[in-house]
């Protein structure tokens, strides 16, 4: 049976968005491990199960694909302790602790996002996209403007920069992705989708369309097996 989140889960996330602090949270730990924690560990779990059909790279044990529901305000003005969505990552086997290509889904109180691609890559990896896609944009741009994939999400801004990265021509055919400092796409639901029996499916037809164009921007950041010297 599917897994999907209750009303209480939302009515959780209403009330800590609006009492972010250690005393509300801890009076209600209770309440999130039970609506929210747990639910989201078994939907991870059968969305892993359907992956291994698709994306078997990027199937994560529940417990490291689930996102700590704490904030991390170390460098942070912003000293609100908690998030107020419940996430979840699936990195690619081997970029677990780098930011590499993966399939990303959150609830809220307000909306259910779920998502695909590379969202905070690091420096060598920027470069490493970006050099790929001097070659491969026409692969990227076709997956990008795919029917299925169109109809069920929309390819992000990407954080253009307003200049040619250094060591790229401004005249290279694929210099709009090559400005882009993220690529993927992405949806946004209404939060009612949360709480019925089809959550697993709407996740899934969004993770498979996307699974070709994770791919692609993870073929330069995974290392390649070495041949074999004889």
């Amino acid at each position: 049976m599917a897994t999907y989140f209750s009303k209480e889960a939302l009515k959780f996330l209403r009330g800590l968005k609006r009492n972010n602090d250690r005393e509300w949270f801890a009076e209600r730990k209770a309440v999130y491990e039970r609506e929210l924690k747990t639910p989201m560990l078994a939907l991870i779990a059968e969305v892993n199960e359907a992956m291994l059909a698709f994306a078997p790279e990027n199937v994560r044990p529940p417990q490291k694909a689930m996102m700590r529901i704490y904030r991390d305000i170390r460098f942070s003005p912003d000293k609100r302790p908690y998030k107020i969505h419940q996430g979840a990552w699936w990195a690619r086997t081997g970029l677990e602790k780098t930011s590499g290509g993966g399939f990303y889904f959150d609830v809220s109180s307000t909306e259910v996002t779920i998502a695909a691609g590379v969202f905070m890559p690091e420096r060598e990896q920027l470069l490493a996209i970006r050099r790929y896609l001097v070659d491969h944009h026409g692969e990227l741009r076709a997956l990008l403007a795919g029917k299925k994939l169109k109809a069920k999400l929309k390819e992000f801004d990407g954080q253009k920069l307003t200049r040619p990265p250094k060591g790229f021509a401004a005249d290279d055919p694929a210099i709009d992705l090559l400005l882009c400092r993220q690529w993927g796409v992405s949806t946004r639901l209404p939060v009612e989708s949360a709480t019925k029996p089809t959550l697993l499916k709407e996740i899934l037809e969004r993770f498979k369309v996307a699974a070709p164009v994770v791919a692609l921007l993870n073929a330069p950041l995974v290392s390649k097996p070495r041949k074999p010297m004889f």
